[in-house]
């Protein structure tokens, strides 16, 4: 049996259908951006509760580094979303200027 020839035009056409940009829906970006804010939010409301609870024992008991997991998962949870939305943001308004105008959005809102 012989294999199928394809023509360079046929390959081309193929992978311009299979490159083919793909728009995400509308409602997207506002779904990733409210749950990006409620993570932050839990993550700041978890740490808050964390420090208002401890007892003096707690206190004395954080010298142990296995207790500092949910702490450091919060904070490091809070971290990354805050991060996400800055980076979202910087981007929405910097839709057009390229990579310089994004790093330089980063700059700003950094410093």
């Amino acid at each position: 049996m012989s294999e199928p020839r394809f023509e360079s035009e046929d390959l081309e056409r193929m992978l311009a259908d299979a490159l083919r940009p793909i728009e995400p829906p509308e409602r997207l970006g506002s779904r990733v951006e409210s749950t990006l804010s409620m993570l932050t939010g839990a993550a700041a409301n978890e740490l808050s509760w964390w420090a208002d609870e401890l007892s003096e024992t707690e206190l004395q008991a954080l010298r142990d580094p296995r207790n500092w997991v949910r702490p450091v998962a919060a904070a490091a949870v809070g971290g990354v979303a805050g991060t996400a939305l800055v980076l979202i943001e910087v981007r929405r308004r910097r839709r057009g200027e390229g990579l310089r105008g994004f790093a330089d959005g980063i700059r700003r809102a950094i410093g």
